[in-house]
């Protein structure tokens, strides 16, 4: 199979290189790059290989960011000196990932893994890398920590364990805190949703974005929806939609 090596460690990639023709002298090398932007280069300008081994860490960022740029239907295997999240979403079908220093038996067995699901790897590859990218990307985010607001001439920092939930009313956005005071924010529920940290608050609907901690009970509801109870308490009925049902439970149960 025609293989292309990304890695910008000299001697890791002439071992990596050197581990796959040996396991298969049949294995063709037919390039390599030690950059995202080289890769990229070498990628668009070439027919597209049967395989892709991939450090994550590159002199110029993250690999990732090569499968943003070029659009490939290649089964990637990536490496990488360390054993933290990012690991568990390596272990679909269209990706594989190695621990460095790789080892002959490591790099035979994602070989193996290649050859025995080809069809699949040609045909889900794309769609796992777009996922993976996202799952990547959502663990890295750095979400917001704390919120400035003003009362009057006054302003006040709240943390994320000061804030019970967002709010809309009359096309202005309020914070509630655990402590019932309510502050104007600057922010959008849209903007908010993207800003806050998911683990911790959830999109409930239009109107609430809530911290998981404020979540005092949850009932269900006609036509599949929920309806909660939040504190501190407020004047206005809080469901959550069917469509949205499911992964708020989901939520709720990590």
């Amino acid at each position: 199979m025609d293989i292309f090596i990304i890695e910008d460690e000299s001697i890791a990639t002439k071992l990596l290189k050197r581990l796959i023709v040996d396991i298969d002298p049949s294995n063709n090398i037919v390039g390599t790059a030690d950059s995202v932007s080289s890769a990229v280069k070498w990628l668009k300008n070439n027919p597209q290989p049967d395989l892709i081994f991939s450090d994550i860490e590159l002199s110029d960022g993250q690999s990732f960011d090569i499968f943003e740029k070029v659009q490939l239907n290649v089964p990637v295997v990536f490496t990488t000196a360390h054993d933290d999240f990012a690991l568990k979403a390596f272990q679909v079908n269209s990706v594989d990932y190695l621990l460095k220093p790789v080892d002959r038996e490591s790099v035979e067995k994602s070989l193996d893994k290649y050859k025995s699901l080809q069809e699949n790897f040609r045909n889900e590859t794309g769609d796992v890398l777009k996922s993976l990218i996202t799952t990547i990307k959502n663990e890295n985010k750095q979400y917001k920590s704390r919120f400035l607001v003003k009362m009057g001439e006054r302003l006040v920092s709240l943390t994320n364990d000061q804030i019970a939930y967002f709010f809309s009313e009359d096309k202005l956005v309020f914070v509630m805190t655990t402590e019932s005071k309510k502050y104007p924010v600057d922010y959008t529920l849209d903007e908010l949703d993207q800003t806050v940290d998911p683990k911790r608050f959830f999109r409930l609907n239009r109107q609430f974005v809530s911290n998981i901690d404020s979540i005092v009970s949850i009932h269900n509801y006609f036509n599949g929806k929920l309806k909660l109870t939040l504190k501190p308490h407020i004047e206005k009925e809080i469901l959550v939609s069917r469509e949205k049902a499911s992964s708020f439970k989901d939520w709720l149960d990590r």
